[in-house]
C-alpha cells in the first residue's frame, strides 16, 4: 500500500511524495526527484535524520549512536531506514534550500596544498577543475561536506568543508589520520600536489539557523572543528554581530590546531569568545583541562540567555553536549549536530 509523507523544513516550507511498499523515505523522495541531506544509506552516519510528528513507520536496523540520545518531543529516525506504515509528517531540521531537485555534482579537483597541522591532522586544500556546467567556482552552504574520491578506486570518503564558497574553487578539508583508513592510507602515502581526485557535492543540512537572533555556542571535537570554522568565517565575511562562542577540544596539546586562524576570525568577530579545551594536557597547560562539554556545561551555568548550539564531533561528545543542553532548558529545536563516524 502507498502512503503519502508530507515533509516540513525548518522554515516552512513543505514537500509531499508518495511512498510505496519497501521504500525508505529517502529512496521514495529520490524517486520523486527529491533528493534528500544523506550520506552512507546504511544507518551508520547520521547525516538524514529527521523527527516524525505524526504516523506509524518502521525504523530498520542502524547505530544507535547515529541518532541523538534525545530526540525531543517527536520521534527522531534515519529517513535511510524508514519505512511508512501509514500517511506520515515528518519535520526536517534544516532549510528547504539544503534539499536539492537535481543530480548530485560530480566534478574533478586537484591537491593544491597537503600540510600537517597537529599531530595525526591534515589540511587539504583542493582546486576543482573548471567545466562547461559548473565554470571554477566552488558553491556550498558553510557546514556542508563533500565525498571526495580515491583516484583509480570506487571508495568515497566524506569531509566537512572548512572555508566558504568562492569563486576560485577552493575547497579546505581538515582531516584527521584514521589507522588503517583506506582514505588515510591514500593522504598518507601517495597524496601528493597536481594529484587528481573525484569530488562529489556538495552534501549535507548542518548550517546555521539564519531567522535566529540568538547568541550562537559552537562546540567543536578534533576536526569536527571543519564545518564550525566555515560557520565562524561566514559569519566573519558577513560581520554578523551575534554573542559567539566557541568551546574546541582535543585529547592532548599536541592534537589542537587552527588557533591561528580562529585568533584572527576573532580579531574580526570581537564578540567570539574561544575556549581551548584539551582532555588530558601535560602539567604546562594553563588553559580548560576537560572536554568541550564540561566546556559547555560549566559556561551554560553561567548564561543569561539560552544559545542556539551547533555541535560537531564524535557521538560520545554530541551525547554529553546534548544532555549538558537539556539539563539546561535548551530546547531540541535550538540544538543542530553532525555527528563524526569513523570510516
Amino acid at each position: 500500500m502507498t502512503h503519502t509523507v508530507r515533509l516540513a523544513t525548518r522554515d516552512g516550507e513543505h514537500l509531499q511524495f508518495d511512498c510505496g511498499p519497501g521504500q525508505t523515505v529517502i529512496e521514495a523522495a529520490e524517486a520523486a526527484s527529491i533528493t534528500l541531506p544523506s550520506q552512507c544509506r546504511q544507518g551508520s552516519c547520521g547525516a538524514c535524520h529527521a523527527h516524525v510528528t505524526a504516523g506509524d513507520f518502521v525504523l530498520g536496523e542502524h547505530s544507535p549512536s547515529a541518532l541523538p540520545a534525545n530526540g525531543g518531543a517527536h520521534e527522531a529516525i534515519l529517513m535511510c531506514r524508514t519505512e511508512a506504515r501509514s500517511d506520515l509528517e515528518i519535520a526536517l531540521p534544516y532549510d528547504h534550500g539544503r534539499i536539492q531537485f537535481h543530480a548530485i555534482a560530480e566534478r574533478n579537483a586537484h591537491i593544491a596544498e597537503l600540510e600537517t597541522v597537529a599531530t595525526n591532522t591534515l589540511r587539504l586544500i583542493l582546486k576543482l577543475e573548471p567545466d562547461d556546467e559548473f565554470g571554477s567556482a566552488a558553491e556550498f552552504e558553510p557546514g556542508q561536506f563533500m565525498e571526495l574520491g580515491i583516484p583509480g578506486s570506487d571508495v568515497r570518503r566524506a569531509y566537512s568543508l572548512a572555508n566558504t564558497p568562492n569563486w576560485d574553487g577552493e575547497l579546505e578539508f581538515l582531516i584527521r589520520l584514521q589507522a588503517g583508513g583506506r582514505f588515510s592510507s591514500f593522504l598518507r602515502e601517495r597524496a601528493q600536489p597536481e594529484m587528481r581526485l573525484t569530488v562529489r557535492g556538495p552534501l549535507g543540512a548542518f548550517g546555521i539557523d539564519d531567522a535566529s537572533l540568538r547568541p550562537r555556542w559552537f562546540v567543536a571535537g578534533g576536526t569536527g572543528l571543519a564545518p564550525i570554522l566555515a560557520l565562524l568565517r561566514r559569519m566573519a565575511e558577513y560581520q554578523e554581530m551575534h554573542d559567539a562562542r566557541l568551546f574546541f577540544g582535543v585529547n592532548h596539546e599536541d592534537e589542537l590546531f587552527a588557533l591561528d586562524e580562529l585568533d584572527r576570525i576573532a580579531s574580526t568577530l570581537p564578540q567570539l569568545r574561544v575556549t581551548p579545551c584539551v582532555w588530558k594536557p601535560r602539567a604546562a597547560w594553563s588553559g580548560f583541562t576537560g572536554t568541550p562539554a564540561e566546556a559547555l556545561q560549566l559556561a551554560l551555568q553561567e548564561a543569561d540567555t539560552q544559545p542556539d548550539l551547533y555541535l560537531c564531533g564524535p557521538p560520545p561528545l554530541l551525547d554529553a553536549a546534548e544532555a549538558a543542553a537539556r539539563a539546561h532548558g535548551i530546547p531540541a529545536p535550538q540544538i543542530f549536530s553532525e555527528r563524526f563516524m569513523p570510516a
